[in-house]
């Protein structure tokens, strides 16, 4: 094995089992656990039906900060719910309100060598910080906050050697769009993104934040960068620099794939509708009209990404026919945006300031209009995902939305006409954690109740897999289809997040409305063929939960995406993939597939057989499972197989 890297230090330091080689099956051990609103009611419902007694990580730490409209009351019960488990179990508890999950575990718990899984995807931005951050389904995260080790393939390291300095106008966010355009929404799979040179030195460790954030749009298993003295000013600044610990690759550090990135030679890039890897420079596709520019996310959480847009706006008035939205990221980056004025420079530029979370990142709430352009400093503009089923979402960074504010049309920074603008940061944070509440001790936390409200639903109890598998294909979808395609973000959906039954009526619907009805008229359950990348995105496993609730045994797909994949196992879906990619165009929907003897052939082999009894055709495909991950596909999930372990 090649060694010396950052990612081999961190993986070496944590490994329990299993050998670092590419491909083989390794389990990490974990220090710190991050779960949001969106995926951690699932999460509390796991660790329940596990059993838990108290968490027994470092550190775990509940956030609520995707669904913060409360339209009705079901996003109030599930808080509530939150909060009680949180009180249960022995974790941190982020209050709504308080702040982005990302950022704020950044600012307040993120520590260089440590390693931690989240029930986000984006969680691998704490990569910023030097740290081993893993984006997971919940059911890992539930594991992990009870002692587990996380199980997955050792992925390659892919090395990017990061010369000279951005310029003026260009960003972070123009780094990692780069990427995205050299390597697609792809290139990352099963791959550690580690980012080293001389220029790395040039970013602040918030800067590395949004391009740690953003390598989940790569497909990779994470990003990581050096624990230097730019992260040391980072924890000093939040007070907090006796958890610095330095880590840097050695000077013979060997990787698996290498790129390199003049960062003076980065442009500002946007990435076009609908897809984060359609990238091009701002440019080529200036004096597109915008109608909505929205600047926040945990892609551009830091508070320089706020000031910077506030300078340019400074003493200036955005277009009328433009909505210009800031979604603050943090209480703490907000407190101190208002201390430096720059808060008062967005609000008379004519800025819409929101609480401080994740809102149109999420589709909750900033729906665009259809048919017009909304232009965002955010990760993601699948289809749909705004809250808008046709909906128009570009994604650039502050500069390039602060301009196109001013102007009203999509707009090259540089082509102002202005100087770029002067940014003094203050020195040090404002502290205040008076909104994370720490965990209850022992004798307390076993007294306490799990409150539910009546939309938090428990988990199905899924059948073991039958020996045989008779369906139909209901619903044949393409390439890089999303989980939000799958299973849809947005003020309608996501308030029933904890209520799987009803949760299951949106199932796919952005790609066949009428799919929930038939897949509860097929009886003896059905089967989803897919093309490249399924289920890339978000890590939310309601997007396995809800397709297996209705009754979906098995995907046969060109390729899977990593947490997609994992969640598919972790609740008894069979996840196969076609070992000729030609055979995915040769099944149509409503073919009925048959796999017979699958117990058997499961454990014997990694290839099966697969016969198209519609048109007497037989198709061989693989599944990739480890032993670990066949005895929970057969036993129904890895629930019933885990609450056998822990009691």
């Amino acid at each position: 094995m090649s060694g010396g890297t950052v990612a081999h230090k961190l993986i070496e330091a944590h490994l329990v089992d299993g050998e670092p080689e590419p491909d083989s099956e390794i389990a990490l051990r974990i220090d710190q656990t991050l779960t949001q609103d969106a995926t951690g009611t699932l999460v509390m419902q796991e660790l329940e039906a596990l059993g838990l007694d108290r968490a027994r990580t470092e550190v775990s730490v509940q956030y609520v900060d995707h669904n913060l409209l409360q339209a009705d009351e079901r996003n109030a019960e599930d808080h509530e719910f939150l909060r009680s488990a949180c009180r249960r179990y022995g974790l941190w508890y982020s209050k709504p309100g308080n702040g982005v999950s990302h950022p704020t575990h950044m600012q307040r718990f993120g520590i260089p060598g440590k390693s931690m899984v989240g029930s986000d995807s984006h969680t691998c931005a704490a990569g910023s910080l030097g740290m081993l951050a893993i984006g997971v389904g919940g059911l890992e995260v539930a594991m992990a906050i009870a002692g587990k080790p996380l199980y997955l393939r050792m992925p390659r390291i892919m090395g990017v050697r990061l010369t000279g300095e951005l310029p003026p106008w260009s960003s972070a966010k123009d780094v990692i769009l780069e990427m995205l355009r050299r390597h697609g929404v792809k290139g990352g799979l099963n791959t550690i993104v580690e980012y080293h040179g001389p220029g790395v030195a040039t970013l602040s460790a918030m800067d590395r934040h949004v391009i740690a954030n953003m390598g989940a749009e790569l497909g990779a298993t994470t990003t990581v960068f050096p624990a230097d003295d730019a992260v040391r000013a980072f924890l000093r600044a939040e007070d907090r620099e006796d958890d610095f610990v330095a880590l840097t690759p050695d000077e013979d550090a060997e990787y698996d794939v290498t790129d390199h990135l003049d960062l003076s030679t980065v442009e500002p890039l946007v990435a076009r509708p609908s897809s984060p890897g359609n990238v091009v420079p701002v440019r080529e596709v200036a004096g597109e009209p915008v109608s909505q520019v929205v600047i926040g996310s945990s892609a551009n959480p830091g508070l320089r990404d706020f000031a910077i847009a506030a300078a340019i706006v400074a003493g200036r008035q955005t277009r009328d026919a433009v909505s210009f939205d800031v979604n603050p990221s943090s209480r703490q980056i907000f407190s101190d945006l208002t201390k430096t004025g720059a808060t008062f420079d967005l609000i008379a530029a004519g800025a819409r300031i929101h609480q401080a979370g994740c809102l149109g990142c999420i589709g909750m709430g900033q729906a665009p209009a259809v048919g017009r352009n909304s232009l965002r400093t955010f990760p993601r503009n699948f289809p749909g995902r705004s809250g808008t089923k046709e909906d128009s979402v570009w994604l650039c960074s502050p500069e390039t939305a602060a301009a196109s504010a001013l102007t009203g049309v999509l707009t090259d920074p540089r082509d102002l006409g202005i100087d770029y603008p002067e940014i003094a940061l203050p020195a040090r944070a404002t502290v205040n954690t008076a909104m994370l509440v720490p965990p209850l001790p022992p004798d307390e936390a076993q007294h306490e109740e799990l409150v539910k409200g009546p939309n938090i639903s428990s988990l199905p109890d899924f059948p073991p897999l039958p020996d045989r598998i008779e369906g139909p294909v209901l619903l044949k979808v393409g390439d890089d289809i999303s989980t939000d395609e799958i299973s849809p973000a947005g003020a309608r959906a996501l308030p029933f997040r904890s209520n799987v039954p009803k949760l299951a009526d949106f199932t796919f619907t952005g790609v066949d409305e009428d799919y929930p009805s038939r897949a509860r008229a097929a009886a003896g359950g059905h089967v989803v063929v897919g093309g490249e990348n399924y289920g890339q995105g978000s890590s939310r496993e309601h997007a396995a939960i809800t397709p297996r609730y209705l009754g979906l045994r098995a995907v046969l797909a060109k390729s899977f995406a990593r947490i997609h994949w994992q969640n598919l196992a972790n609740f008894g879906v069979l996840a196969l993939e076609f070992t000729d990619p030609a055979d995915y165009d040769r099944v149509e929907q409503d073919d009925v597939l048959v796999v017979d003897d699958l117990r058997r052939a499961l454990s014997e082999s990694q290839e099966v057989d697969v016969r198209n009894e519609t048109r007497d055709e037989r198709y061989r495909v693989r599944h990739r499972l480890s032993p670990r991950q066949v005895e929970a596909v057969i036993a129904g999930g890895r629930i019933p197989v885990l609450a056998r372990q822990l009691t």
